[in-house]
């Protein structure tokens, strides 16, 4: 790439500038370290398509960027794909500033192309996007959302013609045409009224919501007299601001649950989610006003969806009282086990459970306890997507995919994780312990009986700009150049470089092939069923600490994880203060 200094006076001498970054670049003038942060590099496509903050520049989410992307993922299909133009290209938006803006900038590009894009016509949630690109059988699918991220970012999120993410090899393809396209302030665009004259413009709606709706309920494991029964499980849902509220509500009300309480002040979508710090359910404060409600209500359970509707997160009163947020592993082993439970055995003998290699290994001896094989993917739920599509042409089944971070997948008619199918499920699954007299904790507590207890944790460092992308590549070249041989007194059985695909067995020295996706990713093997993973994330400036373990009681797996958790800390500290 140019100097930034050069990118930055073509953008600034460029007459036809969209005016608000005309504004914004005037404001800037003089500031010369935003203005490198903003053209130093081109926004990064990377974990499915491109996410960051918006404003002008490069490095930024905006009209320009928007285009070049498009543009380069138009001539990705008509190389890869047939039967382009009249296929089409399925695009959703989620609540976020600018996401209906950017949705028809896509379609003016790809339009210019001739290739006819199927627009949403109001927000949708992301697993909507994916079922749509299978239901309506496009060339790929586009969401414009940057997920659970603060009210400044936005991204632009590719999916295949399978409906999953795209994979590494795809975006490699991607980035390639993308880098094609040498000034991204004049790539065509054609007007939407043009585009509509033309039929290169449909607005799609309620049809592909019914007939996603139609397959959620044949995903129930109920009997069919019961799925018809009233239920009046007391029920309180936030979509904290998001894309959720109306497919989970209508997806609730088709299996009779009558005792659904919604979050009204974050019913409304609001692309500032001002009441909260974070619209992540992964974050507990995102349910402070969900517990406010479900303690006025007695509710049984509290669901909370992210703001483009993949992510779900779970609460329920514990034993005094109050309500406890359930961790994306503890949701994810109570799903598995109750759809198990539910499942003809016959079927588990060619199923298979999905998991990430930093997701609890109790999923793994909860799949085991039924004879169901567990396979493992890469961090992030394109992979996930990518196996199910492999089983499609190997005659092996998918039962269940689940991420540590609030990610899961019950039925594949959509091929990414799904906050509307695993509220549907989980209120479900509440309801069946219920009628034993049974909350989901006591369900866990059982489990925990049976597997043993498995404890996980993640801290994350932000480390935002050039500078601090520089420091998490430096955190993790030291981390390879130096493995670890204990961590917190533990020794350190196997050292896993997804990077380079080989595992080191310590002791020996050995090495073989990991057969995954290539990564940068480290992940170290502990004694006594712990282990340790190193991830920077691919669409935040964060690296990631993933930490496992198992003990025989709760509080050994509490005392083990924290010694891990402080010694991880205290690498990570030494590696960037000797930089």
């Amino acid at each position: 790439m140019e100097n930034w200094e050069t990118v930055y006076e073509k953008w600034n001498t460029y007459e036809q500038l969209d005016p608000s970054l005309r504004s914004e670049l005037d404001t800037l003038a003089g500031n010369r370290a935003t203005l490198e942060d903003a053209f130093y590099k081109e926004l990064t496509f990377g974990t499915g398509g491109m996410r960051g903050v918006m404003g002008a520049g490069t490095n930024r989410m905006n009209t320009y960027t928007i285009r070049k992307a498009v543009n380069g993922l138009a001539e990705y299909l008509f190389a890869n794909r047939v039967n382009v133009k009249d296929r089409g290209v399925v695009i959703a938006y989620d609540t976020r500033y600018k996401s209906q803006e950017f949705a028809i900038e896509t379609a003016r590009v790809l339009g210019a192309h001739g290739i006819k894009a199927y627009v949403f016509e109001s927000m949708r949630p992301t697993p909507l996007l994916s079922f749509a690109v299978r239901y309506l059988g496009t060339a790929a699918g586009v969401m414009i959302t940057a997920s659970h991220n603060p009210p400044e970012y936005n991204g632009f999120k590719v999916y295949n013609e399978d409906g999953g993410q795209i994979t590494p090899s795809e975006a490699e393809a991607i980035i390639e045409t993308i880098g094609e396209t040498e000034n991204e302030l004049t790539v065509a665009a054609l007007e939407t009224g043009e585009l509509e004259s033309r039929d290169l413009l449909i607005w799609r709606g309620e049809e592909i919501d019914n007939a996603y709706l139609e397959q959620l309920k044949q995903m129930s494991k109920l009997p069919e007299a019961e799925l018809n029964e009233e239920k009046k499980l007391p029920i309180v849902f936030t979509p904290l601001h998001g894309t959720a509220y109306d497919l989970v509500m209508k997806g609730l009300d088709q299996l009779n649950f009558s005792q659904v309480d919604v979050v009204k002040d974050q019913a409304e979508p609001d692309p500032e989610f001002s009441t909260v710090d974070s619209p992540n359910p992964e974050e507990h404060q995102a349910f402070t006003l969900a517990i406010e409600q479900g303690e006025k209500n007695d509710a049984a359970i509290l669901l909370g969806t992210d703001p483009d509707a993949d992510r779900l997160g779970v609460a329920v009163k514990n034993k005094e009282g109050d309500y406890q947020v359930l961790t994306g592993n503890q949701l994810g082993v109570l799903l598995l086990d109750y759809i198990l439970r539910h499942s003809d055995p016959v079927m588990h003998k060619s199923a298979h459970v999905l998991k990430t290699v930093v997701t609890t290994e109790m999923g793994r001896a909860v799949a085991d306890a039924y004879d169901v094989e567990t396979t493992e993917t890469l961090t992030g739920f394109k992979y996930i997507g990518e196996k199910i599509h492999e089983f499609d042409a190997t005659g092996k089944s998918f039962i269940f995919g689940f991420e540590e971070s609030y990610g899961y997948l019950i039925s594949s008619f959509v091929r990414d994780k799904d906050a509307v199918q695993a509220a549907a499920m989980s209120c479900e699954m509440a309801y069946y312990w219920d009628k034993q007299g049974k909350t989901l904790l006591d369900a866990l507590d059982t489990l925990y009986a049976q597997h043993g207890y498995f404890q996980e944790g993640m801290t994350s460092l932000t480390l935002k700009g050039k500078e601090g992308s520089e420091q998490i590549e430096h955190i993790m070249a030291d981390i390879r150049s130096n493995p670890l041989e204990s961590i917190a007194g533990f020794q350190v059985e196997q050292a896993e470089d997804y990077l380079a695909g080989e595992r080191t067995m310590m002791a020996s020295g050995e090495t073989e092939s990991i057969q995954l996706p290539k990564e940068n990713m480290m992940k170290f093997i502990l004694e006594g069923e712990s282990w340790v993973c190193l991830r920077p994330s691919g669409t935040e400036p964060k690296i990631k600490c993933y930490y496992g373990v198992r003990g025989e009681t709760e509080e050994r797996a509490r005392v083990k994880l924290a010694a891990l958790k402080s010694a991880m800390d205290q690498v990570i500290g030494r590696i960037i203060h000797s930089a």
